[in-house]
């Protein structure tokens, strides 16, 4: 059974959204090199990254990006029917926009009674409503292809809560807190995932999603030290941890896999 060949995706057209993010990146350049063509939706108005520029000449005419906000819908047809014209009917849909509040340097920080309500939306809107519009709109083309595969990005944060001892050295007041209706939001996003597969399966459109653990990318020495202390591997993600994952839900590789939630955490939640 020649197995490598159930990973290329084979001109296969994936709409990534969110895709001038760190993971956003990451996961253009892994399904590139799985000979996929790429549909990048990010805001209007975001200019592309040197690291997108970068991409496209690497893959010269296989990556081009798309205006489109995950939360209008009408931005999201308009977003559809250019990729149709351009590229062709799209069979994949990586659902992976959305907003968190990394440590650091935050603007500001609140105390749990005092959150704001708009910003508990503004995360619930992005990350939950979000996905399911994407859904809405792009799945008469996943349905079409007779291959749709639809993986929707969540998070170790949608099984655990976050561990406020991460953030307990970082000079803020009052201090930090990932923000609440992160993890819920992520919650939510794994259990849609499995109400589309019971829902879409009939179609012939998988649904899985894909959740990452902590990934690497600049934080300070403390919280990794603290981080990695609780991950069974020892370590924190490094981004092409997540292009193996990515691919195998993307490709025929998983043709009899739908509903799940993979976890790509080092072993965080298994304790």
């Amino acid at each position: 059974m020649p197995i490598r060949a159930d990973f290329d995706l084979n001109n296969r057209i994936v709409i990534v959204t969110g895709a001038l993010g760190k993971l956003g990146h990451a996961f253009c350049e892994a399904l590139l090199h799985a000979n996929a063509r790429v549909a990048a939706l990010d805001l209007p108005r975001i200019e592309p990254t040197p690291r997108f520029r970068d991409l496209q000449r690497l893959f010269p005419g296989r990556l081009e990006l798309f205006a489109g906000d995950v939360c209008d819908r009408d931005s999201l047809e308009s977003a559809h029917d250019a990729i149709r014209s351009r590229f062709g009917c799209p069979s994949v849909l990586v659902n992976n926009a959305g907003i968190d509040q990394p440590p650091g340097k935050p603007v500001r920080t609140y105390r749990l009674e005092e959150i704001p309500t708009d910003i508990c939306r503004g995360i619930l809107d992005v990350n939950v409503l979000g996905v399911f519009l994407c859904t809405q709109v792009f799945l008469p083309s996943l349905r079409e292809s007779g291959r749709g595969a639809i993986i929707n990005i969540g998070s170790l944060y949608a099984s655990v809560s976050p561990d406020a001892r991460f953030y307990d050295h970082l000079s803020c007041d009052p201090p930090f807190l990932k923000p609440p209706m992160y993890g819920a939001s992520k919650a939510a996003v794994v259990n849609l995932t499995k109400y589309l597969a019971a829902h879409l399966g009939p179609a012939g459109v998988r649904v899985n999603a894909l959740s990452p653990g902590g990934v690497a990318g600049g934080q300070d020495e403390q919280f990794i030290r603290k981080f990695c202390d609780r991950v069974p591997l020892g370590r924190m993600a490094k981004l092409e941890d997540l292009a193996g994952p990515l691919v195998f839900l993307a490709s025929d590789a998983s043709a009899y896999v739908t509903g799940i939630e993979l976890r790509v955490d080092g072993g965080f939640t298994a304790w």
